[in-house]
């Protein structure tokens, strides 16, 4: 049995708070006076001790990006459920960085409750790159234990697991702890200058967004003998909903991140959206859409029109095109046009160290970063999403936040039934719009 606890249901005011919050902005604001980010890392120079939790090829790579940040980082400890995927990233890592990479046999912790053991090491930063289902809870028990912590995107797949992200976010602020998310390009120097632009209004009044993530389908790991049904679902987590929330909030997660900001970052008013399974059709697809398309309502006029596609031999694009009463913004070509012409001429930068970088910079400065408001609003987004292109409903944003559905399990362990099984045929059932879809996600 696992000692990973299922996410607690935070109460309506919790859930009211989170509503009322969803417009706020990126708070970097230091909180002085607190003992537990001194005890994290003193500040100015020195070694900071990381570990990593989520040892797949998006956790190698974040373990990679922080050991980028400088020669004085090292990588001490590393987690994940499957030791075979541990002691091959472990393997890589020290090839790569072998003078950084100092991870011994015994701050090697597999198994549902092997995050916890890293979190109680000696380890001062938590890299979190773990399937997306468990998110929430490893940054509220790494805030706790009063490390600092990088945590990927989503923040949530469920609306109940964003509202543990946030309060754990807000206790990180308390502590006076770091916390910086996943969401990339808000660390990338174009197209933060980019988006100061647009929001300062060289394109005038933001009157539509369209935002495209059109790629191929995640790797598939084909099921080998002596698998039971839980270990191939964990070991193809991205292809099944109640580990990693759809392609909503995978992939166009980043989009609508970008989107959120342009508009700074207030909720919308209403979402509806469509989708289905057309070419995912075979079984080791899982059990999720294969192509999304959603709308965003604001208040003030503005739409935001979110597609996303997972479908091999087709057109690929994430681009992000952002339209104004005074001209038009192609945001990663940092580039601006109409009544204002500019681009950004600077070269390009590593947003992935980037994000390392500034974290580890905070920590020595003792003037943390905490991603926190627009992460958790940003994973609500991704969230409404889903809701809307499974239900097929138009959905308000309070609709949306009053959302009970929790894919959290009552506890962990491969003896453990996964919640969704194939059928006779070998696949997977696919949510089917309609008004029982809705009332799944919107019991209360």
């Amino acid at each position: 049995m696992s000692s990973l606890e299922p996410p607690a249901v935070t109460s309506t005011t919790t859930r009211r708070s989170f509503l009322k919050s969803s417009a706020g902005v990126i708070g970097t604001a230091a909180v002085s006076g607190l003992p537990v980010a001194r005890f994290a890392h003193a500040a100015g120079k020195g070694v900071i001790r990381i570990g990593l939790i989520g040892c797949g090829g998006r956790g190698s790579a974040a373990a990679l990006n922080a050991l980028n940040a400088g020669p004085d980082v090292r990588l001490v400890a590393m987690c994940d459920l499957f030791g075979d995927w541990l002691k091959a990233a472990r393997d890589r890592l020290k090839k790569s960085r072998p003078e950084q990479v100092e991870v011994k046999d015994d701050h090697c912790f597999d198994g549902f409750d092997g995050f916890k053991k890293l979190i109680a090491s000696e380890v001062e930063v938590v890299l979190i790159a773990a399937a997306s289902h468990f998110h929430p809870q490893m940054l509220k028990e790494a805030v706790a234990a009063g490390k600092h912590v990088f945590c990927e995107k989503p923040h949530g797949i469920d609306i109940p697991g964003v509202e543990i992200s946030r309060a754990a976010g807000e206790e990180a602020r308390r502590k006076g702890l770091s916390l910086v998310s996943g969401l990339c390009w808000r660390y990338d120097p174009g197209v933060r200058e980019t988006m100061k632009r647009v929001r300062d209004g060289a394109i005038g009044e933001i009157v539509a967004i369209q935002e495209n993530y059109l790629s191929a389908p995640y790797i598939v790991r084909e099921r080998q003998p002596g698998w039971s049904e839980t270990e191939y679902q964990f070991r193809n987590w991205y292809h099944f909903n109640w580990l990693s929330g759809d392609q909503t909030a995978q992939q166009l997660i980043h989009s609508l991140d970008k989107a959120s900001w342009a508009l700074g970052d207030v909720p919308p008013k209403r979402v509806y959206g469509l989708g289905g399974r057309q070419t995912a059709l075979d079984p080791k697809y899982g059990d999720q859409f294969d192509h999304q398309a959603v709308i965003y309502e604001y208040a003030s006029g503005a739409r935001v029109y979110g597609f996303t596609r997972d479908q091999t031999d087709c057109y690929r694009d994430t681009n992000d095109y952002i339209l104004g009463t005074k001209g038009r913004c192609h945001l990663l070509n940092y580039r601006i046009e109409g009544e204002t012409n500019w681009r950004w001429d600077k070269p390009r930068q590593n947003m992935y160290d980037q994000e390392h970088k500034e974290l580890f910079d905070a920590i020595r400065l003792g003037q943390p970063i905490n991603n926190t408001n627009y992460m958790c609003l940003s994973s609500a987004l991704a969230i409404a999403a889903q809701i809307a292109c499974y239900s097929g409903q138009m959905l308000t944003w309070e609709d949306i936040m009053k959302s009970r559905r929790s894919f959290a399990l009552p506890r962990y362990g491969m003896d453990v039934e996964p919640p969704v099984k194939p059928g006779p045929d070998g696949r997977y059932p696919a949510p089917l719009q309609g008004q029982a879809e809705y009332d799944r996600w919107l019991m209360t």
